[in-house]
């Protein structure tokens, strides 16, 4: 958790622009905010991703039916690495194990396996939740990890630590969304929730000058982000006593939109 150090600024909120894909519910968090404090919220998703093609994966030279394990970290990992098999026309063989960041990535594996519980491995979290799996099958597994251009640091240092052999190839790219139609619209908070969300804002309007607008940021990667942009961040998640964005920005509210 983080600690609450926001810079409050309470001034009334009428419009907040969240820097996410619409939710498929109307009864989504966020919605039930807007319906609560008579507000606007808008969606924008600030960043998209996009498929290396098949003549950009062909340079790595690589024969995805060549490992007999691959590390899933998240969905559009599992969507990226099947779209290359197909595209390559290669079937991975009924052997072949999943070691699955999350409980949700293994369950969206289902869209292209049948799922066998004794050839997917799963995580809560972490890399770290998957070590005693790794550990077992290191010596005996050809590793493959399908990434993003933004790489999996994280998972990438673990795995070397623990001297496991892996392929990092990147099979989708993370990159800024064109947010030009946006340009003579202003909202009285932004919402990030990560730091390529913030890297877009400037990419697209470089000349952006925060003024009056409040800066609500999930994380401290996030967080760190828009403080190296000098931006000024008022609001905070997740904190001891605002776990959610919601809850954050809705204690916010409480306080700028006094009744």
């Amino acid at each position: 958790m983080l600690k609450d150090a926001a810079n409050q600024d309470f001034r009334p909120v009428k419009t907040i622009l969240v820097s996410q894909p619409e939710p498929g519910s109307n009864s989504s968090p966020f919605g039930e905010l807007a319906t609560k404090w008579n507000i606007k919220v808008d969606f924008r998703p600030f960043i998209q991703v996009d498929p290396v093609t098949d003549k950009e994966f062909r340079k790595n030279r690589i024969k995805l039916d060549d490992f007999t394990s691959i590390i899933l970290t998240s969905k559009n990992a599992v969507d990226h690495f099947f779209r290359i098999c197909e595209e390559q026309r290669v079937t991975m063989p009924a052997t072949t194990k999943y070691f699955c960041l999350t409980e949700a990535v293994a369950n969206y594996l289902q869209k292209f396996i049948i799922y066998r519980k004794r050839k997917v491995f799963l995580g809560q979290k972490t890399i770290n939740d998957l070590h005693p799996y790794l550990i077992k099958h290191k010596d005996n597994e050809k590793f493959l990890l399908p990434t993003s251009n933004l790489r999996s640091k994280t998972v990438c240092s673990f795995l070397e630590s623990e001297g496991i052999q892996f392929t990092e190839v990147m099979m989708y790219k993370t990159v800024s969304s064109d947010l030009s139609d946006l340009s003579d619209i202003t909202y009285d908070m932004l919402c990030f929730f990560n730091p390529q969300g913030i890297a877009s804002l400037f990419e697209n309007f470089p000349d952006f000058k925060q003024n009056n607008t409040r800066i609500a940021v999930f994380g401290k990667h996030t967080q760190d982000a828009a403080l190296e942009r000098s931006l000024k961040v008022n609001i905070l998640a997740p904190t001891e006593k605002a776990p959610s964005m919601t809850m954050a920005i809705e204690q916010y509210l409480e306080n700028s939109n006094k009744k």
